[in-house]
Parts: C-alpha cells; sequence; structure tokens
C-alpha cells in the first residue's frame, strides 16, 4: 500500500512527497521552503533515520513506523505559530481514534485510550505513543512552519524519559499509509479550526478535555530546576499553568514533564 493523502486532504490542495526512507522528514519539508515551496504540503515516510525530536533527542523510525511533517507556509508571528501544535495533537487523536475502532470493538475494555500529553505527546494507556515537533523559518517575508509527527505503529524506542508503546503493542493492527490517510483528513479540519492562530480558543478547550493529568501533580524539569506542583490548565498562549504548594500559579514555556511527583519518576 502507497502513501495517499486523504479525500478531505486532497480536496483542500495539500500536495505529498512521499519517500521509501529518508533522514527525516522535517529536513526534507523546510529544504523545500526554503527551495521555494509554499505547501500546503506533506512529506512522509515509513523509515526516517535521522529524525531530532524535542531537545535534540534522536527520532528514528523504524520501517513501518509512521513519520510524517506538514508545512505550512504562513503570515503569523512566532508566538502564534506555535500554538498550531495543540491542533496537531488533536488531528493526531482524532486520526488514531478513527484507525483504533476494530480494535476498541474486539477489545472492550481493554482498547487503547488515547490522551494529550503537554505540549505535544499523545499518549496511549498513559504511555508514549506519539511525538510532535515544530519548526519554524523567515523565508521571504512568511513563517515557514514544519509540524512532524511522529508515530509508533509497529515498535516503540526504548530508555525514553516517559514509557513508550506502540500501535501494535496495544492491538492495533494497521498500517502506517493507513494512519498517515487518516491524518492528513484530520488536520484538514483542526488547522481549520486554529486558523492561523485566530480559533486557538476553540483548539485550546478541545485539548483540555482530552489532556493527560489534568488537575493531577506534575513535575517539571526546565534546565537544572524543577518545578512541582499542579496541572492547573493551559493559558491562551499555550503555556503550562502549574498551581504551585503556596497557592501561585506559574507559567512554564518549555520543559519535560512528568506525571506525579519528581520523588515518584526519579527524573532528575
Amino acid at each position: 500500500m502507497a502513501f495517499a493523502l486523504g479525500p478531505r486532504a486532497q480536496a483542500a490542495g495539500y500536495k505529498l512527497a512521499a519517500f521509501e526512507r529518508t533522514g527525516s522528514t522535517n529536513t526534507e519539508a523546510i529544504e523545500r521552503a526554503r527551495a521555494g515551496e509554499r505547501g500546503p504540503m506533506w512529506f512522509v515516510t515509513s523509515e526516517q533515520t535521522a529524525g531530532r525530536g524535542r531537545r535534540q533527542r534522536a527520532w528514528i523510525a523504524p520501517k513501518g513506523n509512521l513519520a510524517a511533517s506538514v508545512l505550512e507556509v504562513l503570515d503569523v508571528a512566532p508566538v502564534v505559530a506555535a500554538t498550531i501544535g495543540f491542533a496537531a495533537g488533536l488531528a493526531e487523536e482524532a486520526a488514531l481514534e478513527k484507525v483504533s475502532l476494530e480494535a476498541a470493538l474486539r477489545l472492550g475494555e481493554g482498547r487503547p485510550r488515547y490522551a494529550l500529553k503537554w505540549p505535544n505527546d499523545v499518549l496511549a494507556n498513559g504511555k508514549k505513543l506519539v511525538g510532535i515537533g515544530l519548526e519554524a523559518e523567515a523565508i521571504a517575508g512568511r513563517l515557514a512552519i514544519v509540524v512532524g509527527i511522529g508515530t509508533n505503529v509497529v515498535a516503540a524506542p526504548e530508555g525514553t524519559p516517559t514509557p513508550a508503546i506502540s500501535l501494535a503493542a496495544l492491538g492495533v493492527q494497521i498500517s502506517a499509509e493507513e494512519l498517515f490517510s487518516a491524518l492528513s483528513d484530520a488536520w484538514v479540519e483542526f488547522r481549520g479550526l486554529w486558523d492561523n492562530g485566530r480559533g486557538f480558543a476553540d483548539i485550546r478547550k478541545l485539548w483540555l478535555e482530552r489532556a493527560a493529568s489534568l488537575g493531577e501533580p506534575v513535575a517539571i524539569h526546565t534546565g537544572a530546576t524543577t518545578l512541582e506542583g499542579i496541572f492547573d490548565t493551559i493559558d491562551d498562549t499555550g503555556c503550562l499553568i502549574v498551581r504551585t504548594a503556596d497557592g501561585r500559579r506559574v507559567p512554564v514555556a518549555a520543559g519535560e514533564v512528568f506525571f506525579g511527583p519528581v520523588r515518584s519518576v526519579g527524573a532528575a
């Protein structure tokens, strides 16, 4: 089965570059933007060998996993562009729900349960299934935004800060190609709702409805410091709001999030 855009993505004018194997779909996308591509366009492979995630961690997709990046060239400020990651999380979660329908019916109470982890991950049964990373570069007076989405379809990495899992291990037997088709269509919906940041209030509401550990203890590592408290909400810029023991509400723009107090996760 070859990679193909879903019908909604095709109707919306998205283009597609599919690779049997590539170093990084994000790199392919940003290099194409530098060469004059203005999108919107997807770059996709089932085998990625040199991708990078947040904090420059390796983002490898062994054969059968899905690495997909979408290029959007927009007239938006960088602070607004950063909120598109929440739309991406919603699109991925919607695509996963769609392709997991058969497994959900078959497994019943044992079906996969998806949730969104701040800032840009998707969890399945509490383990990391999807990583989402954003890159942006000013090109010809506009902002080229690349949203990279990596999904563990057939295999999950070991030794990750948050334990990882694959769709195959969850009992969801689908291909990277099937998932991509559903994702490209879901992206049209949530990208449209986001509407260059104008619809972030609606995106924020939907994201919070699916947020992992909302209202529960979290520990956030930001460099050499650790902040502990309760995951209160996200604000209208996408920052995580932590309510500390002394009642302060502290905004966090970036960091590694662990559920539960830091002493229980042993992440230092």
